[in-house]
């Protein structure tokens, strides 16, 4: 009686070397240009629409409050209130709290100084810049962003689509030969994160400069205005910082050692059907 073997794990390449190398130094920017971003923002913790800062109407910002005679955070979206004492606005440890954005555990430096957060984020933001254009010069000489990271007919169907947002809804990921390849919504996260989000922070951050304003005057209206930049810059962020944390939750549900091993060697493993049935 025939007896079905089991599929056998076999390592197949899936990343070349210029695709780790610019992933682990786009982790090493990101993380410090999120951090320093977070501490020029503190400087003011506010953002509005517009050339100017409408101080009366924000549409977000972060403060401290007085409630019932004692401090308290406030982090303000649109017209809604909420109290984010310890974290947003008003944060640290109990006695030793402090008036700021975002807490000093999460910006570079951790003490305040928009100066030196503006050469961190300068510094990295140069580094992030180059290390990008690398990768996509790279990928489109090469073909990467062609051929493996841009869907085609078939995966743009909407019931494909719907059927992958299904499984992944179910923690239930590709095996086999259908492993060998990004499925259509990591490609078209990837895609919206390397063609429309980091563009936007680009253009955005030079936007905000003042140098880059006297040569390219016109850029900012783009964005209606300096504030406006800086609302969008700041949206941008946030979604990049979705972005990564969605990524995580896949990587960490999808197999957390075979995902960084394949961005490491560029290995990954897949499980293999064998040909034949044992005897």
């Amino acid at each position: 009686m025939a007896e079905k073997q089991r599929a056998q794990k076999v390592l197949v390449k899936r990343h070349s070397g210029v695709t780790r190398i610019t992933h682990w130094t786009n982790v090493l920017a990101l993380t410090l240009l999120l951090m320093s971003g977070l501490q020029i923002f503190n400087a003011h913790p506010a953002l509005y629409w517009g050339m100017k800062s409408a101080f009366a109407h924000p549409w977000l910002s972060m403060r401290m409050v007085e409630v019932g005679g004692a401090p308290h955070g406030q982090t303000t979206v649109g017209g809604l209130h909420f109290d984010t004492t310890g974290l947003f606005g008003w944060s640290g440890a109990e006695g030793m709290r402090q008036q700021r954005g975002f807490p000093s555990w999460a910006t570079i430096p951790s003490y305040r100084s928009l100066t030196d957060g503006r050469r961190w984020h300068f510094f990295f933001a140069w580094l992030f810049v180059i290390n990008g254009l690398i990768y996509l010069a790279v990928g489109f000489i090469g073909g990467h962003i062609r051929k493996d990271l841009w869907p085609n007919r078939a995966q743009l169907k909407l019931s494909h689509v719907l059927h992958e947002i299904s499984t992944h809804a179910r923690f239930r990921f590709p095996k086999g030969e259908e492993a060998r390849h990004y499925n259509v919504l990591q490609k078209g996260a990837y895609l919206a994160v390397v063609l429309v989000l980091l563009p936007l922070m680009l253009l955005t951050g030079l936007s905000m400069s003042p140098g880059f304003n006297a040569a390219v005057p016109h850029l900012i209206d783009v964005f209606g205005g300096r504030q406006g930049a800086r609302s969008v810059h700041f949206i941008s962020a946030g979604l990049i910082v979705l972005f990564i944390v969605v990524h995580l939750v896949m990587v960490v549900a999808s197999g957390t050692w075979n995902n960084i091993r394949s961005m490491i060697t560029g290995k990954y493993a897949i499980e293999v059907e064998p040909k034949g049935d044992a005897a």
